[in-house]
């Protein structure tokens, strides 16, 4: 059997269950009228860690990653245990914790589960037994290349991002490309413009060993029609393009600052690395505002006509779609509160930039949203049965307090700057919210608040139940057409990752892993300090209807 990603019970964010990356579930034997009956199945202990995990299902088998490494198979119906894979990791790599060593999805191809691991190696895994089949070192994990989302796979070739291209890794990350026989590198496509490239003159004159960051930290989408692979980039390194060298623009002919190519779409050809087209979202990014997340490829009337888009949405919550054969810009819809963005243009969707939110070295600034994003890493989700998009969106303003950079010291990653998360003006004291959108017309149909920050991916399904979970260790079904909630219940520790349903022996079942440490949620707890959450007891919960009797 071959796959992208999984079969067509489950979902996984390798290609979120389809190439199309609708992360939706067809299963509909849980529907808004029996949800309310969903009882515990089984349950699974986790290593303690960043739990941001994708259970991946094949065959009834559930294969869950464990923070630290540790690969496990489990019986999906019993949640017995089959077999597991341990990551010998170097002491240094343990010793980092934290979110270093978690990991968003696997992927299936054949025989084989494919890994990314922590010290920057590719490994792809006997299904049956765990068994590695081959091990492939991709970059040197100790000049702080690193992992967080898995491999995708297209036509027998195995892809990864690359990330921690953050940790003064000059020249920036990049996207490579594997034979799934042996492991074998086949090209890279690096996600900041070297010498040589068309593009390369557009870092205000840095020389490359200056260029840092675009992360491409999400699995990508794939159109076979087309035949391209779409990957999202973060944004460019260090945050402040005042100390990075891309502010104030420099006036020299044939010189720009736009920094590609973070914050961009790039459209790749699976076989040979080429390059198709890209955009960019945001020209020069000096907020931490990536727009790497899922590419959802979907077919939508526009101007009376239907167009092939793909469809997304950075952390300043503006969804955003382009023709997915051309790059060409289509429309905007804002979602969460912002300041950033003072104006977007309805033709060509070139953003006009509020001044006033620039940042700018020793200087406290007021941008919203920031770092955490109006929405983060947790996934949207779309249902093509309503043509609704559902997206889990937390409101909150960040003042921002700037370090300045030391003459002649070398940057050693990260942003350089310190944030206090603040309420919006006017702030209902809410700070989650699940919105469901039309997109057929782009008109929000529901939105749910909540006190506790959304943290975890949302996950629709055929039996028009929207799954989602947050900070406040609630997991919930909601009514997919009205946002009713239908059925609650709270699990042991906050929820970071993202929700499954799978079938096992015909039964539908649902999953999902929580565990505190994901930094996307800490970062946003501070705005509700009476939630607290448990620091261990990472934990996969899965849920079904009570058997008939």
């Amino acid at each position: 059997m071959r796959c992208c990603c999984i079969l067509i019970t489950a979902i996984g964010s390798c290609g979120r269950r389809t190439y199309d990356g609708f992360g939706f579930s067809p299963l509909d034997q849980i529907t808004k009228a029996n949800v309310g009956d969903l009882r515990v199945a089984w349950s699974w202990s986790l290593t303690n860690g960043a739990t941001e995990s994708t259970p991946i299902v094949h065959d009834g088998i559930l294969y869950i990653w464990n923070y630290a490494d540790k690969v496990q198979a489990l019986n999906g119906a019993t949640g017995d245990l089959i077999w597991e894979y341990r990551r010998d990791l170097p002491q240094t790599i343990i010793d980092q914790g934290l979110n270093n060593m978690a990991k968003r999805n696997m992927a299936i191809y054949d025989d084989k589960l494919l890994i990314a691991t922590s010290d920057a190696h590719l490994v792809a895994l006997e299904m049956k037994t765990g068994k590695v089949i081959w091990d492939h070192q991709t970059a040197d994990w100790r000049k702080g290349w690193r992992y967080t989302a898995g491999p995708f796979v297209v036509k027998g070739m195995v892809m990864q991002g690359m990330t921690g291209c953050g940790n003064a890794e000059p020249g920036g990350c990049f996207i490579t490309a594997h034979d799934m026989k042996t492991g074998e590198e086949k090209w890279r496509v690096w996600t900041i413009a070297h010498p040589g490239d068309p593009n390369s003159d557009t870092w205000n004159g840095l020389p490359l060993e200056s260029r840092f960051g675009a992360s491409a930290w999400v699995a990508g989408s794939y159109d076979p029609k087309q035949n391209l692979v779409f990957y999202g980039t973060g944004q460019p390194y260090p945050w402040i393009a005042e100390m990075r060298g891309t502010l104030p623009a420099k006036n020299a002919e044939g010189i720009t600052n736009t920094a590609l190519y973070s914050d961009s779409t790039l459209a790749i050809d699976p076989a040979t690395g080429k390059l198709k087209w890209f955009h960019q979202y945001l020209e020069n990014d000096t907020w931490d505002l990536d727009y790497v997340y899922e590419r959802m490829l979907m077919d939508l009337p526009f101007n009376g006509k239907t167009r092939e888009m793909i469809v997304t949405t950075g952390k300043l919550g503006i969804i955003e779609a382009l023709d997915r054969n051309t790059g060409e810009w289509l429309w905007a819809k804002e979602t969460v509160p912002q300041n950033v963005v003072a104006a977007i243009d309805e033709k060509t969707g070139e953003k006009t930039i509020n001044q006033d939110s620039i940042p700018h070295m020793g200087k406290t600034t007021v941008n919203c949203p920031a770092d955490p994003g109006g929405r983060g890493w947790p996934a949207t989700a779309y249902n093509p049965n309503t043509n609704t998009l559902f997206l889990p969106l937390n409101e909150f303003v960040p003042e921002r307090h700037r370090f300045r950079s030391i003459p002649g010291q070398a940057y050693t990653g990260g942003g350089k700057a310190i944030f206090d998360r603040i309420f919006v003006p006017n702030s209902d004291g809410n700070v989650g919210r699940i919105d469901a959108v039309k997109l057929t017309d782009r008109s929000t149909t529901w939105s749910y608040r909540e006190r506790g920050p959304a943290t975890g991916a949302v996950l629709p399904t055929a039996g028009g139940v929207v799954f989602a979970g947050g900070w406040d260790r609630f997991f919930r079904a909601w009514d997919d057409a009205t946002g009713k909630v239908l059925w609650e219940t709270r699990t042991n520790n906050a929820i970071n990752g993202f929700p499954v349903s799978y079938s096992a022996n015909g039964k539908q079942y649902v999953a999902v892993s929580v565990g505190n440490g994901s930094s996307h949620a800490r970062s946003l707890a501070t705005l509700t300090p009476e939630l607290r959450v448990p620091d261990g007891g990472s934990v996969l919960w899965v849920f079904a209807l009570p058997d008939k009797k």
